[in-house]
This record gives C-alpha cells, sequence and structure tokens, in this order.
C-alpha cells in the first residue's frame, strides 16, 4: 500500500522534477543571457550574413559571366556562318565568271557542249530537267515503330523514328540505281566525292549540317524515273522506314528540277584527252557504295 500511495502522490518522477526545476530557474529560452553570449551570438550571426551576401553576388556575377560567355559565342558562330555564306556567294561568282570564260573559249571549238555536259555529270555546272521530289521527315514522335521486318538490324541503328545517315545513303543511292542524272538535297549538290555521315544526332553532307525535314531533288525521266526508284533497293528500304519506324517520306514527278552545282570539287587527277585515261574534269561511272553519292556520266 505504501508503493501505490508514493506513485499516486509522487506521478512526476525526480529526473523529470530536476529538469522542470531547471528550466524554471533558467526560462525556458536557449537564448545566452549573460553579455558575453549575447555578443557571440551576435557576431557568428553577422559573420553567417557576410558569407550568404558574398556567396550571392558571386552568384550573380558568376551567371552575368556565363552569360555574356554564351552570348560572346553565339556571336562568334553567328559570325562565321555569316562570313561563309559570304564566300559562298564570291565562289558561286568566280565559277560563274570562269564559266563564261571556258565557252568563250571553247565556243569556236565547238567543244563548249561537250564541257557542259561533262560538268552536270561532274556536278560542277547547275542543272535542271525533269525529276522527281522526295521529302524524307523524322517520324511525329521519335518512337519505335510496329513489328514486322527491321531494316536497321544489320547497321545496329536504335529503334528509332529518326532519319539516320545511313537511311539517307540508301535512298540516295536508289536514285543513282534508278538513273538519276543529278541529284542534290537540302540544296546541297552530290557529285562521286560526295559523303553523307553523321556527326553526333546531325546528318552532313559534304561536311555541311543538314536539319530535317530532307528535300531530295533528283533529275531523271519523269514518272518512270518514280517507278523506278520505288522499285528499287532504296525505294523498297525507305518503305520499310514508313511502315516500321513512322518514317514520315511523300514523292512527287516534278516538270522541272532545279540543283545547284557543287561547291569545293578539287581536281585530283587529270591528263590530256586520248593519253589513255579519262579527259580531265571528268567523273568514274558506276553506282557508289553507301555514304556517298555519284554521278553516272
Amino acid at each position: 500500500m505504501s508503493l501505490l500511495t508514493n506513485v499516486m502522490d509522487n506521478t512526476l518522477d525526480d529526473g523529470y522534477a530536476e529538469a522542470a526545476r531547471r528550466r524554471g530557474e533558467y526560462g525556458t529560452s536557449r537564448m545566452p543571457s549573460a553579455a558575453r553570449g549575447r555578443l557571440v551570438l551576435v557576431v557568428g550571426l553577422a559573420l553567417a550574413g557576410v558569407v550568404i551576401t558574398v556567396g550571392g553576388v558571386q552568384s550573380h556575377k558568376a551567371a552575368s559571366t556565363l552569360a555574356r560567355e554564351r552570348q560572346e559565342l553565339i556571336d562568334r558562330i553567328n559570325g562565321a556562318n555569316s562570313s561563309a555564306d559570304r564566300l559562298q556567294r564570291d565562289i558561286e561568282q568566280l565559277r560563274t565568271r570562269v564559266d563564261t570564260a571556258q565557252r568563250q573559249a571553247l565556243r569556236s571549238t565547238g567543244e563548249d557542249q561537250r564541257l557542259q555536259q561533262l560538268g552536270v555529270e561532274a556536278g560542277t555546272v547547275a542543272a535542271s530537267g525533269p525529276g522527281v521530289k522526295l521529302v524524307v521527315d523524322d517520324a511525329a514522335e521519335a518512337t519505335g515503330g510496329g513489328g514486322g521486318t527491321n531494316p536497321r538490324d544489320s547497321s545496329g541503328f536504335g529503334d528509332s523514328g529518326r532519319v539516320r545517315d545511313r537511311d539517307l545513303q540508301l535512298i540516295v543511292n536508289g536514285l543513282w540505281v534508278a538513273d538519276a542524272e543529278a541529284i542534290s538535297i537540302n540544296g546541297q549538290r552530290l557529285t562521286a566525292l560526295s559523303a553523307i555521315r553523321a556527326a553526333g544526332d546531325a546528318i552532313l553532307v559534304d561536311n555541311r549540317p543538314l536539319v530535317p525535314p530532307y528535300t531530295v531533288l533528283a533529275i531523271g525521266n519523269g514518272k518512270q524515273f518514280s517507278t523506278a526508284f520505288r522499285d528499287s533497293v532504296g525505294g523498297r528500304y525507305l518503305k520499310l522506314l514508313q511502315d516500321n519506324y513512322g518514317i514520315r517520306a511523300s514523292i512527287s514527278v516534278q516538270g522541272k528540277v532545279e540543283v545547284p552545282a557543287a561547291t569545293g570539287v578539287t581536281l585530283r587527277y587529270a591528263s590530256p584527252v586520248g593519253a589513255g585515261t579519262a579527259g580531265a574534269g571528268t567523273a568514274d561511272a558506276g553506282t557508289v557504295g553507301a555514304g556517298t553519292g555519284g554521278a553516272t556520266p
């Protein structure tokens, strides 16, 4: 009974009672009551404020510096692109002057028509005529397509709805097989020395990056040319890309197609006509391998 009476009379443990007495003596606030303690607290808060302020100022300065450097880089890129465009225009003007001089020099000998034809075949001269317009674009959503035959298994491509460099290679080669006389992709003329490559996610044609949609212009024999391409390996490959990956493509017969002259074509080998080799400036005939486009003289 004495134990029960003690528990009922003393419900608070001695340790809790001692803690309560301490709180009563020193108060419930954790703020130091001594002047020295308060001074230390003020100095600490001041240092913390200085550190936070300095950090904020430095972050603002760093952000401003990064933005300025980014803008300077953008300006440099835009300036380089503008300079490249100006040089391209100068090249085209000089090429026009050279072509005019060549025609004037060869007109008296009757070789101007032959030179013109060789220029079209080699890609150094702009060309026009009936042909087809083929527009190839990424899928609406760059995700996997349906089932069926996977045309990319042998190349290691992922299950993606994006147009890859090898896709354009095979499509272009299909156009050459269908007897295309001249081809351009997004305004870039293909020659026997042209290459279609990838740099990251970008497709390069003769080291110039292209963006989708990819507009392929090809000069050929109208409807027969379009039918021949659809029946070629490149045409069937394009159909598989549409069915399996949702790649968008459309082909239309054009009464007149204009393709520009190629830029940066360098004469590597030349010899006089009749010396046992091809004439100066001519290109080798034949269908090119994947990744290149070639003119068939």
